[in-house]
């Protein structure tokens, strides 16, 4: 796994051993960043449920001003801690571009920051009872004119109130990875 694109394009990132993470793959992310396209330029970035760091990190290498991380893991946020440092190096960037918060997502009442561009890739097993509550929290994050990009498994059609998906990239694949871009409904 590494950076796919911008000016860390090729640092490999760290993950942690077992099936407690499951990052997001080179070509998913190569996919919806190709996708996004200038809107990475300068946005603030939030990433829920980072684990190794590489929707945000890729955002970072592609010119994004800062990304706020999400993660509980002990085993993540030390990779993550790891990641973060070799991207901003490789762009020479100052620590200050990232802020890694040790919390978890569904129990954080205090947002800092709003964010143009919100990155989901939540556990997939607990996802569909939570889809809702996963878009509550992006709408707290959320800036006017925000985008929420989730990574889902292939068998769920992720439809949510406030959300309308406009472009969705994967195979509709039980245990295939996808992912959607959303934007708020009009």
């Amino acid at each position: 796994m590494r950076i796919t694109g911008g000016k860390a394009r090729g640092i490999p990132l760290k993950a942690p051993r077992g099936e407690t993470t499951r990052p997001a793959t080179d070509r998913m992310r190569e996919t919806v960043f190709s996708s996004l396209g200038k809107r990475i330029e300068d946005s603030q970035i939030v990433d829920l449920f980072a684990g190794t760091g590489a929707y945000g990190l890729e955002a970072i290498s592609r010119g994004a001003l800062k990304a706020t991380f999400y993660e509980t893991n002990r085993e993540a946020l030390a990779c993550l801690k790891q990641n973060c440092q070799a991207v901003l190096k490789s762009c020479s960037l100052e620590n200050r571009v990232t802020s890694i918060l040790a919390r978890d997502v569904y129990t954080t009442s205090t947002i800092l920051e709003k964010a143009d561009l919100i990155f989901i890739d939540p556990p997939y097993d607990a996802m569909e009872q939570r889809l809702e509550q996963i878009f509550r929290i992006a709408d707290q994050h959320a800036a006017a004119d925000a985008h929420v990009i989730l990574e889902f498994p292939g068998d769920l059609k992720p439809e949510t109130k406030n959300w309308q998906i406009v472009r969705r990239f994967g195979k509709p694949k039980r245990d295939a990875p996808n992912a959607a871009i959303f934007e708020r409904c009009q």
